[in-house]
Formats: C-alpha cells, sequence, structure tokens
C-alpha cells in the first residue's frame, strides 16, 4: 500500500516558486517509480517529471531547467520545487507511484496516486 500524500500547492504569481512534497510508505518510495503528474481543466492528464528506482529522472520538456524533482532519504519524502513558474503550470497535480521499478509515462500504467494539490499560478 503506498498511501500517497501530497502537499504544497497553492497559489502565485508567474516567476513565482512553488514546492510540492509526497510521503509514500517507505517500502514504495525506495522500490517504485514516483512521479508527478499534473492535470489541467480540459486537459488529459500529463506526466511532468520522474524517478525510477536507481535514481534516473526524466522531465517533461516544458518544464526543464525550472523543475526539479528530488527524494529526501532521511524524511521518506519526494519533492518537486517548482521555479519560474508560468500560468500554463496551473494544474492539479498528483503524487504518482508505479509498482514496475523502472519508469514509464502512461499514467494509466501507475498503480497508486495521491489527492492531488492545486497550483495556480496568475499572469
Amino acid at each position: 500500500q503506498a498511501n500517497l500524500v501530497e502537499s504544497g500547492g497553492g497559489s502565485v504569481e508567474a516567476g513565482g516558486s512553488l514546492r510540492l512534497s509526497c510521503t509514500p510508505s517507505e517500502y514504495t518510495y525506495r522500490r517504485y517509480c514516483m512521479a508527478w503528474f499534473r492535470q489541467a481543466p480540459g486537459k488529459e492528464r500529463e506526466g511532468v517529471a520522474s524517478i525510477d528506482s536507481i535514481g534516473r529522472i526524466w522531465y517533461t520538456d516544458s518544464v526543464k531547467g525550472r523543475f526539479t524533482i528530488s527524494q529526501d532519504n532521511a524524511k521518506n519524502t519526494l519533492s518537486l520545487q517548482m521555479n519560474s513558474l508560468k500560468a500554463e503550470d496551473t494544474a492539479m497535480y498528483y503524487c504518482a507511484a508505479d509498482r514496475d521499478p523502472i519508469c514509464r509515462r502512461n499514467p494509466v500504467l501507475f498503480d497508486y496516486w495521491g489527492q492531488g494539490t492545486q497550483v495556480t499560478v496568475s499572469s
């Protein structure tokens, strides 16, 4: 059981920063692919960033250079640092876990999901 819980969303102006956190169970955190997805109104859920069980990281092109995914092993926490936020980053952000230790991109393949946290960026 993953028991994913996100926190850290909110409202900021364009150019601002937010940090999202996700706290899964220790088993999930160390053995699964962990990822952040987002879904804006009227759009499909899309992958934002992922980190697999051996630390390989992937970002979608639109966030490269602005977002950073990381793991804090001491706190068993997955984070997403989001800088230089844009209005188009506005969405519900979800933490997700895939029991396959190698990350895949299709959200349908992910096994566990958090409840989501809203990020709103005003221009």
